[in-house]
C-alpha cells in the first residue's frame, strides 16, 4: 500500500481525526488522549498505532508513561496531493460567483427565509 493511501486509511476514522485534533495542543499521554473518548484506554491505543504507522504521529517514553506528539510531513504530503483539486474548486466556485452576480434575479424569488 502506497503511502498517501496509509495516510487517508488513518484519517478517514472519526475518532483518529479527534485524536490528531488534541495533538494539535501538544504533546499528550495515552490517557490524555483517552479521557474525551467514550472508548477504552487499549481502543485507543489501537487507533494510536495506526497513526504512528502513517507517520502522523511518535510515541516516546517516559518512565511509564507514553506520551505521543503529531507530526506535520504526511499531513504537508496530503496538502501537496489537494493542491490541484483545490485550485480546480476555487476556479469553479469563482466562476459560479461571477455567473451568480450577472444573473437578474427573478421575480417572485424569496431573498428570505418566511417566517411560520
Amino acid at each position: 500500500m502506497d503511502e498517501l493511501t496509509t495516510i487517508f486509511l488513518a484519517l478517514a476514522d472519526p475518532t483518529r481525526r479527534a485524536l490528531l485534533a488534541q495533538l494539535q495542543q501538544g504533546e499528550a499521554t495515552v490517557t490524555e488522549l483517552a479521557a474525551p473518548h467514550s472508548i477504552s484506554v487499549p481502543s485507543v491505543s489501537r487507533h494510536l498505532k495506526v497513526l504512528e504507522q502513517a507517520g502522523l504521529i511518535t510515541k516516546s517514553r517516559s518512565a511509564q508513561w507514553r506520551n505521543c506528539r503529531l507530526q506535520p510531513a504526511p499531513l504537508r504530503k496530503v496538502e501537496e496531493w489537494m493542491g490541484p483539486y483545490r485550485d480546480f474548486l476555487s476556479t469553479r466556485l469563482d466562476r459560479l460567483e461571477a455567473q451568480l452576480a450577472t444573473t437578474p434575479e427573478r421575480p417572485g424569488a424569496r431573498t428570505e427565509p418566511e417566517d411560520r
